[in-house]
């Protein structure tokens, strides 16, 4: 399976969201890997580097066609669809930032393996943990660390408030959110996570998913239906 580079201009895509506010162009590029069509995404640096938000499968494949080797790489969570790549991502001198140390438990690989999807997740390290930490910066770039947990109890949102955008993996979707029956998973805790979390952000933050097409947060406070303000 070849990557599939989704957009250079996520804007046009969707000509409803607004620009990018941090003085660089719209240049976050974007795959969609894997059976699942997991979003991974590349961000640029101010100074002139890249970071690398999950690592579904071909994401390696789509930095070796870029020539890009990312200054991070940074997961949303760790299940199976957004980690296939990290091990092969990470053997290239990539440090791995991620809310807790990796494990079985949180790849979940072995659940679906008993459904009959033989994945299996080459193990990794995660260089440095999240979890006692509010905030991060890298590259330039200072994000917001916010743990929403319920779709997984690793789940962290990284908010970028000087681009006015946020890298949500599987929290919050267009018009959805990400399911709570997989193990770790609780429905209320992740809708609670999202209104008093998400919903609180400036209505024109750019939410970029983790499957799916980016949204903005006044969009989903008027729209979504699965969880209302």
């Amino acid at each position: 399976m070849s990557p599939s580079l989704i957009s250079v201009w996520d804007s046009l895509c969707t000509p409803s969201l607004p620009a990018l506010g941090w003085g660089v162009p719209d240049e976050i590029l974007s795959l969609e890997g894997g059976y699942l069509l997991t979003r991974s995404y590349l961000i640029p640096t101010q100074d002139g580097g890249h970071l690398m938000i999950d690592a579904p499968m071909d994401a390696d494949v789509w930095l070796e066609q870029l020539g890009i080797v990312p200054q991070a790489l940074l997961l949303t969570h760790q299940h199976f669809d957004h980690v296939m790549t990290a091990s092969k991502i990470a053997k290239s001198g990539v440090p791995i930032y991620a809310w807790q140390p990796f494990s079985r438990e949180l790849t979940l690989e072995e659940v679906v393996r008993s459904w009959g999807m033989p994945f299996d997740v080459d193990a990794y390290e995660v260089t440095h943990l999240l979890a006692a930490e509010k905030s991060l910066s890298l590259g330039g770039l200072d994000f917001e660390l916010l743990h929403v947990p319920g779709h997984s109890v690793d789940s962290v949102v990284f908010h970028l408030p000087a681009g006015g955008l946020a890298f949500a993996g599987d929290t919050l979707f267009a018009g959805s959110t990400g399911r709570a029956d997989l193990p770790g998973g609780d429905m209320e805790l992740l809708l609670s996570g999202i209104r008093t979390k998400l919903y609180t952000l400036p209505e024109n933050t750019r939410i970029h998913p983790g499957h799916g097409p980016a949204t903005t947060i006044g969009t989903e406070r008027r729209q979504n239906a699965v969880v209302r303000p």
